[in-house]
């Protein structure tokens, strides 16, 4: 297997806080975290499967399984980030971490997600 993703940090400065993401492999696996905002944690836990695509044509997705803390919603983060990652690096993915801001504005969630999808983007180019 070709390995694309080495060990990094990417750091993202959001118009009123940072939100970085580490990443490394174990063997041919690779682990992420997300943190931001001003209470990083562990919201989640999410471990995506690469898998053959539905519609015959390779491999090019994957299958997630998460566990949360109750009450936290940084699922919708990191499950996207390591679906994206499994299927592209054709490699079985954790990511788990959290961001948390209190009183956050819907504005600055889409600005979040956003800057998150860029930040894998750019790593999978």
């Amino acid at each position: 297997m070709e390995r694309h993703i080495e060990e990094q940090i990417i750091e993202k400065e959001l118009s009123y806080t940072k939100l970085i993401v580490k990443i490394f492999r174990i063997g041919k696996d690779i682990h992420m975290t997300l943190q931001g905002g001003e209470k990083p944690h562990i919201g989640c836990v999410v471990l995506a499967v690469p898998r053959p695509s539905l519609d015959g044509n390779g491999t090019g997705s994957s299958t997630a399984s998460v566990i949360n803390v109750t009450g936290h919603k940084d699922e919708i983060l990191c499950r996207w980030m390591a679906e994206q990652v499994a299927a592209r690096e054709n490699a079985v993915t954790v990511c788990c971490g959290g961001f948390h801001m209190d009183h956050i504005t819907k504005e600055q969630i889409l600005e979040v997600k956003k800057a998150a999808e860029e930040m894998i983007r750019t790593l999978l180019k």
